[in-house]
C-alpha cells in the first residue's frame, strides 16, 4: 500500500491497436469491459488488443477484430491511424500502461461472434452493444476513449491526416494509481 492509501500493483506495459467498428446505419460496436476485483463497475470500449511480436499495427487490428468479433477484413479496410494515446489504467490487480493506436472500419451490421475471446476476455468482457453514434457523446456511462465521436468524425472527412495525439490518459482507472 502506498503512503496515499492506493494499493501497490505490478505494472504491465504493452502496445495495442483498437478498432472503431462503424456500421452503414451509423452504429458503433462497443464491449462492456470490467475489472473482476471491482464488482458492479463497467465501461465501454472498442475491440482491440496487444500487438504480437513481428506484427504491424494493421495486422494486429485485423487479427484482434476477427478474434473479438468474428469480422474478417483486409488490412486496407482499416482507416487510419486516426489517433494515438498512452493510457495508464489502474485495475484492482495491476496497472496497464498501454500505448494505443486507433483505426476505424466501416461495415454492414453483423452478428458478433465471441468464440475467439481469450480466457481473460471471457472473464472481463461482459457483453456488447451496437451504440447509435448520436448517443455516444451523452451515453451517461463510461465510453473510452472519451474522444470516440471526434475520431469517427475525423475518419469520415476522407482526408488523410496525421494521427491525433491524445496524450497520456490516467483518468480511465477503476482503482486509482499512486503518484
Amino acid at each position: 500500500m502506498s503512503s496515499t492509501g492506493v494499493p501497490d500493483r505490478p505494472w504491465k506495459t504493452r502496445t495495442a491497436v483498437r478498432v472503431i467498428v462503424l456500421t452503414d446505419d451509423d452504429h458503433v460496436l462497443l464491449f462492456a469491459d470490467t475489472d473482476p476485483g471491482v464488482p458492479g463497475v463497467h465501461w465501454w470500449v472498442t475491440p482491440g488488443g496487444g500487438v504480437d511480436p513481428g506484427e504491424t499495427d494493421r495486422q494486429t487490428g485485423v487479427r484482434e477484430l476477427f478474434e473479438e468479433t468474428g469480422l474478417r477484413v483486409a488490412e486496407d479496410a482499416l482507416v487510419g491511424p486516426l489517433a494515438r494515446r498512452r493510457v495508464q489504467h489502474g485495475y484492482s490487480d495491476q496497472v496497464l500502461d498501454q500505448t494505443e493506436t486507433f483505426y476505424l472500419v466501416r461495415t454492414p451490421r453483423f452478428e458478433v461472434d465471441i468464440a475467439g475471446h481469450t480466457p481473460e476476455e471471457q472473464l472481463t468482457l461482459q457483453g456488447h452493444r451496437w451504440w447509435p453514434r448520436a448517443e455516444l457523446a451523452d451515453a451517461g456511462e463510461w465510453v473510452w476513449p472519451g474522444e470516440l465521436t471526434e475520431l469517427i468524425n475525423r475518419a469520415e472527412t476522407g482526408q488523410r491526416q496525421p494521427p491525433l495525439d491524445l496524450g497520456i490518459v490516467r483518468s480511465e482507472s477503476t482503482v486509482p494509481i499512486a503518484d
